[in-house]
Order: C-alpha cells, then structure tokens, then sequence
C-alpha cells in the first residue's frame, strides 16, 4: 500500500506580505495558523480516501465485501469496451502501479476473443535472430547477453523439403531434419498441435558457428518463432513465458535463449516448475570486442572438462562475483565490471584443457584500456567490453574510444599463443528475435507493423 507523505501536498512560499493585515503580529500569525490547518486537514481526507481505497482493495482481493458495500453496491455495470482494460476507478478491482501481474491478469480476462486474423496459417516467414554471448564470466548457464550480429532464417511452405545454408558454418550445418531450426520449428508446431508441412528452408548465417556465440541457441529460437507464425500459433508471456520456457528446454538453461528472445542482457533462473528471466540494465556507451579464433570449440568437450563438485572456496567467488556483475551493470558502474567477470568454475578449468589464448588475450584486452573481458560462453571466443562509444562509431572522434585499441592488443596476443583469428566490433543489442516479413502479412489497412510485416 502506498505510503502517504505531508510532502504529497501542493506548497507554495508564504511571504510577509502574502500574511499582512490591518492588525498586528498576532493577526499574522493567525492566519498563518489557519492556513497550516486547513492543510492538515486536507491531508487527513486524502489518508482518509486511501485507507478506504485500500480497505476495498483488501476485501475484492479475499472475495469479501464490507458491511457498506453489501449493503449500497449492486452488482457493477458492464464496462464499456474502449476502457475495459485499465478501468479500475470507481470498482472494488483497484489495479495498483506495482501490481503489474495482476494488472496483466486482468487485461487478459477483460479482452475480447483473439480474431481470427491472429490465427491464420502463413505460406512464408522471414525471422532474424541475434547472436548471444552467455555467462559474463560467473553467471555459468545463467546469465547473457545479445549482440548485435543476427542471423536470418527464411522458411516456405513447398513441394519438397530442402535446406540451403549460407554464410558462417554452412559446410558444418546438417541439412536434414536433425538442423535445430528444424528441431525448434517442430516443437512450435506440436504445441500447435498440428502436423509439420513440407517446408524449404533458406539459412544465412552471420553468426560464428560453434565458437561461444549462441548460434545453436539463434537456430532454435528462429526456428520456434518461425514455425508459431506459420501454424498460426500464439503461445502465453506474461506469467507462463512458454516460448522462453520452450527454447529453455530444447537448450537445457536460458543463458542463451533468453537474451536470443528478448534481447537485452537476460537473468534466468528455474523456480522449481517453469524457466523465468528477468531483464538486467546494460550502461549506455558499451562495445563488445570479440576475438573469435578460427578453431571451432563444440559445448559437449567444453563441459567435459569441467568437474562434478566445486569447493566452497569456488562457490564463495562465485556468488560474490555474480552479485558484484549484477550490481555493476544495475548502478552503470563500468569501473567495476573488471572484477564482476571473474570466475572459478569454468573459466580456469577451459583455459588449462582447451583455450591456452584465454588468460593472456584476457589480460592484453584489459591492459589496453578494457572494462572488463571473458571467456564468451563455451568458448573459443573472448569477449571484451568497452565504453565511450556515443551514436555512430564512425562520426565519432576515434580517442573517445578504445575499442580499436583493444583489438589490436588481442589479435597481437593471440598471434604470440599461436591461435589464428579475427575480431568483431559489436555491441549489445536490446531487442531479440522477430519476425521480418510474412506471407500473408500482418499489417492490413491503416494498421501497420514496424517494417510492415
């Protein structure tokens, strides 16, 4: 329940002239009294109307209705359509600003049936998705981001299946039924509960296949997104997030999927019954530089040599370092992302069995003027953040920035361990997936769609 304060009353300044009289200090000082009281008074009826709001507000929630109520209130009038939504004054239903759920709850009920136009099957669907960079050092299988590299998935109804693949990875991706867009787009379709048609497939591939980026999470994700639109499918977010909850269960955790969704930096967790998430700030002005070796690093080996039990000496970092992450990005506090991406439960154990260029392009980034660098999911990619970047890059004066800087340092680094590769400027990105453009598509008439889809 909201709390009331005096200050919520409107106030302006009492000059000695405001206060003069024909009588003495007395008389002044009299009105201002009077003034002051009425005031007070004021604020008692606006306590007074708060306490029965709330009162209200208690008795709809547990299904009771107060003497009053039983006695004077009929049942409510129908609310009209155009605001049925959010009409809440005047009702015993008060929907607070906090009570986003409930206030959700409420739309939901309150809504007309879905028109059919939202349940059209489609013969063609375009759908782009990022690319994600998931842990940020401590939050292993937890935590990640988006950035801004996407891949496009184009799927169409046909006479015969077939997969064409272009781009990153194209002589290494299956192009049979086994493809995880394939995978992702049969389990939209199940939960449509409807058959898989016979579907061409066109992947391009901007995202670096197997090299800790989430291409295999961007394939699920375009897949599952692809396949609702063209069964003409729609799935529940608020209080449920199945298609989050979908992809999290074909990936085994969210680090990836979640920001792959929603864009974004993403905080996933599992409560026991469902997969939930929930969005983290990112501080403005940050680039991600990425070194992405030439070497492909597949996520079954980069588990395998990591142990079974952790120490609590490891769990203890752990905590601490996640907690630190999170309180950095939430308070803009670029300085200490540095100490926010270290880790002892993954990091270590991968560079000593797999990525020798891990520590010493670590240390080259951070040396060279980044916030903060890590081993980029599964690896062999290492991520370095970096700040000061403000509208365009390339109108922007190159010594507000480090970025390039800092990529020199890793490329040269990783030219010392003997690990070829490239970099990629990027940046986080906030929005995840979408869909491009459909066939039929969604914008009719005057009511258009961004892109007009």
């Amino acid at each position: 329940f909201p709390t009331f304060r005096m200050s919520n009353l409107p106030s302006f300044p009492l000059s000695t002239s405001m206060l003069a009289t024909n009588g003495d200090d007395s008389d002044r000082n009299g009105l201002a009294t009077l003034i002051k009281s009425t005031f007070f008074i004021l604020g008692a009826v606006v306590i007074s109307n708060h306490l029965r709001d709330y009162k209200k507000y208690k008795s709809s929630a547990s299904g009771k209705k107060t003497k009053s109520e039983v006695k004077t209130v009929s049942s409510p009038a129908p609310i009209p359509m155009q605001g049925r939504v959010e009409a809440t004054i005047g009702s015993n239903n008060i929907v607070y600003p906090y009570e986003h759920e409930r206030r959700m709850s409420n739309r939901i009920k309150a809504s007309l049936e879905d028109s059919e136009d939202q349940h059209i099957e489609r013969n063609k669907v375009v759908v782009r998705v990022p690319a994600t960079s998931a842990n940020l050092g401590p939050g292993f299988d937890a935590i990640g981001m988006a950035l801004d590299m996407w891949s496009e998935i184009t799927v169409e109804r046909s006479d015969k299946f077939e997969i064409v693949c272009e781009g990153e990875g194209a002589n290494d991706m299956p192009l049979d039924e086994t493809n995880l867009v394939c995978f992702g787009l049969t389990a939209a379709f199940k939960t449509a509960q409807k058959p898989v048609p016979t579907l061409k497939y066109r992947l391009v591939n901007r995202i670096p296949y197997a090299r800790g980026l989430g291409s295999s999470s961007a394939a699920i994700v375009g897949g599952l997104l692809a396949g609702l639109v063209l069964a003409g499918h729609q799935v529940p977010a608020w209080g449920s997030e199945e298609l989050l909850n979908m992809a999290a269960n074909i990936e085994g955790h969210p680090d990836n999927v979640a920001p792959a969704l929603y864009g974004g930096i993403q905080l996933g967790i599992h409560t026991g019954s469902r997969w939930m998430t929930e969005r983290v700030n990112i501080p403005p002005g940050l680039q991600c530089v990425c070194f992405i070796p030439e070497v492909i690093g597949k996520t079954s080996a980069a588990r395998g040599v990591l142990s079974d039990t952790i120490t609590r000496k490891e769990a203890v970092f752990n905590i601490g370092r996640v907690a630190w992450l999170i309180n950095a990005l939430a308070s803009n506090n670029i300085d200490q992302l540095r100490y926010g991406v270290e880790d002892a439960l993954h990091q270590p154990q991968r560079a000593a069995g797999m990525y020798p260029h891990l520590n010493p392009i670590i240390a080259a980034a951070v040396a060279a003027g980044a916030s903060a660098a890590y081993l980029s999911g599964a690896g062999p990619t290492v991520m370095a953040i970096t700040s000061g970047a403000s509208g365009d890059i390339f109108t922007q004066r190159a010594q507000e920035r480090v970025d390039t800087k800092v990529a020199e340092a890793m490329l040269a680094a990783a030219e010392q361990c003997g690990t070829k590769g490239q970099v990629f400027i990027t940046a986080p990105v906030e929005h995840g997936a979408s869909v491009v453009s459909a066939e039929p598509a969604f914008s009719k008439g005057l009511v258009r769609y961004r892109g007009d889809v």
